[in-house]
């Protein structure tokens, strides 16, 4: 997953514990092996490959999370979507490498959720245009953590945590019979992973944080983050940083993006409409909170 892996269970037996988490691991393994956007062998490469040409018969895993990136879309309108690949891998992060103007406005129209076509009975995924890409990045990671928690609860482990990156699910409880307590990252930590903003607890429930703190780089004095917006081909400004509480990892982690792109107006009202729980830090370092979070949520400084 290109990102550090954490998997905790709570077993009375060391060798159970060991083999349940060892089993979890081999599960999110196999999972990147289907859904890495950069390995020549994954269902997702084949797909690319075949984009405008014909559908390709696909793993249950990646027909369902394609099902759920497009669900994801549609709530979102569209901010949040798998077929922005040909504006990701124009992006370089890492070597701090970002397309010209004109290549951007170029691959703009390759983006389009509603030209990604999956038929259930074939179990097949079909991109209807040449140049379309699929990138799942924006929910492999929660996509994963559901899948963990199953493989866990199948090893007979009926507590844990796994947190990949900024996607984390928790079941259960701790030994000691309180929830799990979650940290979420202050947006202006300047580098420091320990700076909390704030806690909360969660039990059977999955929480996801995206924030313009992750991947990003400075150019010409401007910032360039992950999070980009499919419509304008450009790091989405609304927000610093927006956390979405709800049952299925797969949804907060994809959501997390989209909300975020939506910016503060918008982004509340998916929350709202979803019943999703959440904290949104906007772009003026104005917190947001859903309802249902006030009084449950134990902050440690004020992000702004």
């Amino acid at each position: 997953m290109d990102t550090l892996v954490t998997i905790t269970v709570v077993s009375a037996s060391e060798s159970k514990a060991e083999k349940s988490v060892d089993a979890a691991f081999s599960a999110i393994e196999k999972l990147e092996q289907l859904l890495n956007f950069y390995s020549a062998e994954s269902e997702i490469s084949l797909i690319n490959r075949n984009a405008g040409l014909s559908g390709v018969k696909v793993s249950s895993d990646v027909l369902r999370l394609v099902d759920k990136a497009l669900y994801v879309s549609e709530k979102t309108e569209g901010s949040f979507d798998i077929t922005i690949g040909p504006l990701t891998s124009m992006y370089n992060f890492l070597k701090q490498i970002r397309p010209d103007d004109g290549k951007i406005r170029e691959k703009l129209s390759l983006i389009n959720y509603r030209d990604l076509l999956i038929d259930n009975a074939k179990s097949t995924v079909y991109l209807k245009r040449k140049g379309m890409l699929i990138d799942p990045g924006g929910i492999t990671k929660g996509y994963a953590a559901d899948r963990a928690i199953e493989t866990l609860k199948k090893q007979g482990i009926h507590a844990g945590i796994v947190a990949i990156a900024g996607d984390i699910k928790a079941f259960g409880l701790k030994p000691d019979g309180k929830p799990w307590k979650i940290g979420i990252r202050n947006p202006n930590a300047k580098g420091d992973k320990d700076d909390i903003m704030a806690t909360v607890e969660l039990t059977d429930m999955a929480i996801s944080t995206s924030g313009d703190y992750e991947r990003y780089f400075i150019s010409n004095g401007k910032k360039f983050h992950h999070l980009l917006d499919p419509k304008t081909g450009y790091p989405a400004g609304g927000c610093r940083s927006v956390t979405v509480m709800a049952k299925e990892g797969v949804f907060t982690d994809a959501f997390a993006t989209g909300i975020f792109i939506l910016g503060p107006e918008k982004g509340m009202m998916v929350f709202k409409k979803m019943g999703f729980s959440g904290i949104m830090i906007d772009s003026r370092g104005t917190t947001h909170i859903t309802p249902d979070l006030r009084g449950k949520i134990e902050f440690q400084k004020n992000p702004s």
